[in-house]
């Protein structure tokens, strides 16, 4: 991937040297007509070029029958014509010295019209010949406010300023509905891309671009599927070593993949979930809707990130307290208990004994003076327990409100004094801004202004979370391949070539204990005298299991016989197990397996999962029969490192459970977290041959842990 050559692209595409409108109309309404309307309404600088054969003029402007009419070499193409039209539109304009293109046609496969899908080919086919940058197909046009080019069909006014937010995303109407959530906030956006199908450019090109604008702080994204994982990672990557934030909705459960999951991890993964173990590594923050979107830009934009999930307040009422506390519990924050030297600062400046704590209620005498309004925010900016500060404000919608103006105005100027502490406002709901309220605002640009509780303590645990697992997603130490994994890997793509569906427990085994993930002492058998001279080695009490790829969940099948205790148990556990599975279509077993039988313990589910988007990542979480009912997992993308693994289970309530839930024995967690790195490097080295990994139960005992089942699906 060649990322430079990426921003490249965007620059030639977000800087022209002219447009050119290609399918230009005076029908007032139309998409054609709103986009030349824009580009005039705010004065796009460079020359603009009308192309209609069939008119002459266009409200006063020439009109030239093609490109090759033009008075100069086109430079960017605004194509609004039919589909079937595109392509050849964009070889002409190539052809005549055209360096980007926008194209809003629509109809080359999209929205399950599969009689496009060739013109969609043929449409790619033609970028790539071309070397055009294209935005779009199926898009509404672009701002770019730097250089008055505004190429978006939106009919609405809009704040056309240089700001410190870049938007980019496949549906134009989230982004046009975005970016009027912004504006309302006094949060400009310098570019806005309605990327569409992307048979072009696509995000992580754009991201790439958005790294070398040393004005943006943030950069939202809203996606529906993302086509090339790696050249996405890499662009992420880039723009966050150059200090940008990144706020990303990402729509879409891979509900298909999950009716054709053959094992539980598949089942369990979906794209969301799978994102956002990719999102973890890159440094991206994950906003369920747009507003938590709006809310996470606007502190980042005017307030640092805190160093840690401990909070202090200040609030002009009891029952705000209550609500911050909630909210806090909510999103895993806290409000821990001021220090004693806070407190003695506290209490002799409000004059209150002991009624002070964390919130501080406003009402003890923090606002009956500027002083003690100051000496109030200077004690929690020094108190050891606090990483953030919020106070509870309004911004003022209308003039008449001295005190809040000026206290607003304090805790603009103590955080541009140097503050070594974020603080925020926060209120208690949601209200809209008037003219007013946005003067005042960008008077104070040092302070974030945050809107409703929840939303606002959601935006900080966003931060702080994206700040967390983005320390965790350094490499882990490389480490050469044994000769069992080198060997199991070998066999590994050897199977992938065989055409089996999945392979079955024994096999499945083999390669997870090549890599180091434990199993119970085990013998296959081809026959019941066999399957007693086994036991008898192991020792009862046993466990006698069918093998086969074709059982993928053997309980259900009745294919698994627990606990057996002598030679008269197995074998009638062998008959009935043969029975079984021959009801269910199974007439020949390519083995049976007969296991130490492993009591006790807690049941987890480990597993990997290639998503059809994010590729492979590995799970974690509660095992047994109620997994898919409790869903309790976390996610992580490889390379797994001891810290990544220890995390992933501490997003879990198997965390509670490995140290000893009400007094319950603990559980080896080394165990698990050995079992996921192997995971992890397993990931790595067969990236292209396993599709899923499903070990369901990995039991944990007070030391140690065994893969008591198995399933590996090959890609």
């Amino acid at each position: 991937m060649d990322l430079e050559a990426s921003k490249q692209k965007v620059k030639a595409l977000t800087e022209p040297r002219n447009a050119v409108l290609v399918g230009a109309s005076e029908r007032q309404g139309s998409w054609a007509w709103r986009v030349l309307r824009n580009l005039k309404q705010y004065e796009f600088p460079r020359p603009l070029y009308l192309v209609n054969p069939r008119r002459s003029e266009i409200e006063g402007e020439r009109c030239y029958p093609d490109v090759r009419s033009l008075p100069e070499p086109p430079d960017h193409l605004i194509v609004l014509v039919p589909a079937p039209s595109v392509p050849e539109v964009l070889r002409n304009g190539a052809a005549a010295g055209a360096r980007s293109a926008t194209v809003f046609s629509s109809g080359f496969g999209e929205a399950y019209n599969d009689a496009a899908v060739p013109l969609g080919r043929e449409l790619r086919q033609v970028i790539a010949e071309t070397g055009l940058a294209v935005s779009g197909p199926n898009c509404m046009g672009n701002i770019c406010a730097k250089n008055h080019f505004v190429t978006l069909s939106e009919d609405r006014p809009l704040t056309l300023r240089e700001g410190p937010v870049a938007l980019v995303g496949q549906s134009g109407g989230m982004m046009i509905f975005l970016n009027a959530s912004l504006e309302e906030r006094g949060i400009n956006a310098e570019y806005l891309i309605t990327s569409g199908n992307e048979a072009g450019l696509g995000i992580p090109d754009y991201v790439a671009f958005f790294a070398d604008q040393p004005e943006l702080k943030v950069i939202i994204l809203y996606i529906e599927a993302i086509s090339d994982i790696e050249k996405f990672k890499a662009a992420c990557r880039m723009a966050r070593a150059a200090g940008k934030a990144i706020v990303a909705i990402k729509l879409g459960q891979s509900e298909g993949g999950r009716n054709a999951a053959m094992a539980h991890t598949a089942s369990l993964a979906g794209t969301v979930e799978a994102f956002d173990a990719i999102a973890a590594d890159v440094g991206i923050i994950r906003a369920n809707t747009l507003d938590d979107a709006v809310e996470v830009t606007e502190l980042l934009v005017h307030t640092t990130a805190p160093r840690g999930r401990r909070l202090g307040a200040i609030t002009l009422s009891g029952a705000f307290r209550g609500l911050l506390y909630d909210a806090a519990e909510r999103n895993g924050l806290v409000f821990p208990k001021l220090a004693d030297d806070t407190l003695a600062k506290l209490n002799a400046v409000l004059g209150v004994g002991s009624l002070v704590s964390n919130p501080i209620d406003g009402g003890f005498g923090v606002l009956s003076s500027i002083d003690n309004y100051k000496a109030s925010i200077a004690a929690l900016q020094a108190d050891p327990n606090i990483d953030m500060i919020l106070i509870q404000e309004n911004l003022p919608r209308e003039p008449g409100s001295d005190r809040a103006e000026r206290y607003i105005h304090t805790v603009d100027a103590i955080v541009a004094g140097g503050a070594p502490k974020p603080i925020a406002i926060i209120t208690p709901v949601s209200h809209s801004q008037s003219d007013y309220s946005r003067a005042l605002r960008a008077k104070v640009p040092n302070v974030s202004f945050l809107l409703e509780v929840n939303k606002g303590l959601g935006a900080i645990a966003g931060v702080i979370r994206r700040d967390e697992l983005e320390r965790l997603a350094g490499s882990p130490e490389s480490k050469i391949a044994t000769p069992a994994e080198a060997a199991a890997a070998a066999r590994m793509r050897t199977m992938t070539t065989s055409g089996a569906a999945a392979l079955n427990e024994i096999d499945s085994k083999e390669l997870i204990r090549a890599y180091g993930i434990p199993t119970p002492t085990e013998i296959a058998v081809q026959s019941p005298d066999d399957a007693v001279k086994a036991a008898q080695r192991i020792g009862y009490p046993v466990v006698l299991k069918a093998v086969s790829a074709k059982l993928l969940h053997k309980s259900d099948a009745g294919a698994v016989a627990l606990g057996l205790p002598d030679d008269r148990a197995l074998l009638a556990a062998y008959e009935r197990i043969v029975a079984n599975v021959r009801r269910i279509g199974v007439e020949k077993l390519d083995a049976m397996l007969v296991c130490q039988q492993v009591s006790g313990g807690l049941e987890l589910v480990l597993g990997l999962n290639r998503d059809p988007e994010m590729g492979l990542v590995v799970m974690a979480g509660s095992g047994g029969v109620l997994l898919e009912l409790t869903k309790d997992v976390a996610f992580a993308a490889p390379p797994i490192s001891r810290d990544k693994a220890r995390a992933m289970i501490e997003r879990t309530h198997v965390a509670r459970l490995l140290r000893g839930y009400r007094s319950a024995e603990t559980r080896d967690v080394d165990a698990v977290i050995d079992a996921l790195v192997a995971l992890g490097r397993i990931a790595e080295d067969l990236a292209d041959a396993v599709q899923s990994i499903d070990i369901n139960p990995f039991v944990v005992l007070p030391r140690g842990g065994f893969a008591l089942d198995a399933l590996v699906v090959p890609h």
